[in-house]
């Protein structure tokens, strides 16, 4: 009795982990082990795939991937495109969201139509987005001249092409950033707006001191993913510019170059480097926001 009465025990204990071991072994072996191995081959120089040799274990690959133009150019469009695209896709978001939780009529055809592009293909979407940014017969250009607007070669002029992009990056963002702020918004107590209204507050005074202060952490959860999400920009690139860097190669994004250096060059360690790299980068951002989510509950804005 006392014997199985141990091995009753010791089931229970392990009981647990076994339910979790092939959620833990897919995690070791498609995240853990692939994340090491790129941080271990970034140090190797001259890596061969193939072969599994390196004529050596330096910073070589880093020293380059600093010094290369290409990917200095790569991480300038990089942050301006997470600088530009995160803030704006997060604010039109806050104020869809908010029109699209006060149930007015037919707001189901807007949800719908908001929401399509999250279960669409973004490579579809970027070509048709490149349709529409032609510059002879493309419909952005067509309403701009009714403007008195030059036509603008948005694909085609390096001027533009970051602009192109950006545009493109909002509204590729913006579904899912309107579900998150929605969900946020439909948990607040519906409790606070009764109050404010009885106390005859404007409804802009009851956006600005009760609806963005309650919904903050979801904003900022938002600006997060956002923000990690954006720095790996390469498939809204893609499309728009025929599988090119933009339109004279000056539109390098990080993620893009890692696939230069891979592809292109053969050189793995390069790649692996630049990865390393934008990890940092995203890992500092997110950081870094996190922080600013501390001070401004510590002020009271929770």
């Amino acid at each position: 009795m006392r014997f199985s009465l141990k091995r009753r025990q010791v089931f229970e204990k392990i009981e647990p982990w076994l339910y979790l071991t092939p959620f833990l072994l897919f995690i070791i072996v498609f995240t853990l082990y692939p994340v090491i191995n790129v941080f271990t081959i970034s140090f190797k120089q001259n890596y061969s795939y193939l072969r599994g040799t390196c004529e050596g274990i330096n910073l070589e690959n880093y020293k380059y991937v600093l010094t290369d133009d290409k990917f200095r150019s790569a991480m300038i469009n990089t942050v301006l495109y997470v600088l530009f695209v995160v803030p704006a896709s997060t604010m039109l978001a806050i104020f869809f969201a908010n029109l699209l939780n006060q149930k007015l009529k037919g707001s189901a055809v807007f949800q719908t139509a908001f929401f399509m592009p999250m279960v669409t293909s973004v490579t579809a979407v970027g070509l048709i987005w490149r349709l529409m940014y032609n510059q002879q017969y493309g419909i952005i250009n067509f309403f701009l001249t009714k403007f008195g607007i030059e036509k603008i070669g948005w694909v085609t002029d390096s001027k533009w092409s970051l602009v192109a992009l950006i545009i493109f990056g909002i509204w590729n963002i913006l579904p899912f950033t309107i579900i998150l702020l929605l969900s946020g918004l439909q948990n607040i107590d519906k409790m606070y707006y009764t109050a404010a209204k009885v106390d005859g507050a404007k409804s802009s005074k009851i956006f600005f001191r009760i609806t963005v202060p309650l919904l903050s952490p979801t904003i900022f959860l938002v600006c997060i993913v956002n923000t990690i999400s954006c720095f790996k920009v390469f498939s809204e690139l893609f499309p728009l510019f025929n599988g090119k860097p933009g339109p004279y190669m000056n539109l390098y994004t990080v993620v893009y170059y890692i696939r230069y250096a891979m592809i292109e060059k053969r050189k793995y360690g390069y790649a692996a480097a630049a990865a390393v790299v934008l990890f940092v980068c995203v890992f500092i951002f997110t950081m870094l926001q996190l922080q600013l989510k501390k001070r401004m509950e510590k002020k009271g804005i929770k």
